[in-house]
C-alpha cells in the first residue's frame, strides 16, 4: 500500500518558487513572478491546461513565463512523466494527443499543484507587494 504524503506536492513548488526567487534580483521581475503564480489556478480553472500551455509561449513578460515553465516541470515531475516532453515547445502536442482519461487526470493534478504555487508564491515572495 503506498501512503500519500502531502510533502509530494509542496516540495517541488515550494523548491521552484524559492531557486526562482533567489536568482532573481529585479523587483519588477519578482512581482511578475509572484503575480503569475496566485493567479494560475484561476487561469487553469477557467481556460484549461492546453490554453495555459500556449500562453506559456504568449507571455511577454519573463517573470510570469519563468512560473509557468516551472509549473509545468513540476507537473511532468509529479505525473511521472519525463518522456512525455510536457515541458518546452513539445508540450501542447503532448497534451492534445493525451487520451481522455489521461488528460482529465492531469487536469486534477494540476489543479492541485496550482493551489500550491499559489500558497508558496504567497509565502516565499512575502516581502514582495504591489502591481506591476
Amino acid at each position: 500500500m503506498m501512503t500519500f504524503d502531502p510533502r509530494t506536492i509542496a516540495t517541488p513548488v515550494y523548491e521552484a518558487l524559492s531557486g526562482l526567487r533567489s536568482q532573481t534580483q529585479e523587483n519588477t521581475r519578482l512581482k511578475e513572478q509572484k503575480n503569475q503564480a496566485v493567479e494560475l489556478y484561476t487561469y487553469l480553472s477557467t481556460w484549461g491546461m492546453m490554453r495555459l500551455k500556449a500562453e506559456e509561449q504568449a507571455l511577454s513578460q519573463e517573470g510570469k513565463r519563468q512560473v509557468v515553465r516551472k509549473y509545468f516541470e513540476c507537473l511532468q515531475t509529479l505525473a511521472n512523466l519525463q518522456n512525455a516532453n510536457l515541458t518546452g515547445d513539445r508540450g501542447l502536442t503532448t497534451l492534445k494527443n493525451l487520451q481522455t482519461d489521461e488528460y482529465l487526470g492531469l487536469t486534477g493534478l494540476g489543479l492541485a499543484l496550482a493551489r500550491e504555487f499559489s500558497f508558496w508564491a504567497t509565502a516565499v515572495y512575502h516581502d514582495v507587494s504591489g502591481e506591476d
